[in-house]
């Protein structure tokens, strides 16, 4: 299995709109899970001074499976629209770890 790790940033006055966007718009945490082969995702924030950091941390049965989501290179990270009106500093990589054990 493969884990997926994308991290964003925005200003404290948009964290709560953004929060629900990754939680229920169709191109966040539900787009992942409508991919074959999407094993779970966890959202998580955490509050720093004035701004909002959020990970997505998506669980994949293999690299085909990442590529249906985000094309063949998967190295890169999907924004779109709202994303880029939100985040401070876009980050144009994703990371990718082995997933060695999970609960």
């Amino acid at each position: 299995m493969i884990a997926r790790v994308w991290h964003g940033r925005v200003p404290v006055d948009k964290a709560d709109g953004y929060a629900e966007y990754l939680a229920r718009s169709e191109l966040g945490v539900r787009a992942y899970q409508a991919v074959q082969g999407n094993r779970g995702v966890s959202l998580l924030r955490r509050v720093e001074g004035n701004d909002v950091h959020f990970l997505l941390i998506s669980f994949w049965e293999s690299a085909e499976a990442i590529r249906e989501y985000a094309g063949p290179d998967i190295e890169r990270a999907q924004y779109f629209g709202y994303d880029l009106e939100c985040l401070v500093e876009p980050e144009p990589n994703v990371a990718h770890y082995d997933v060695l054990s999970r609960a």
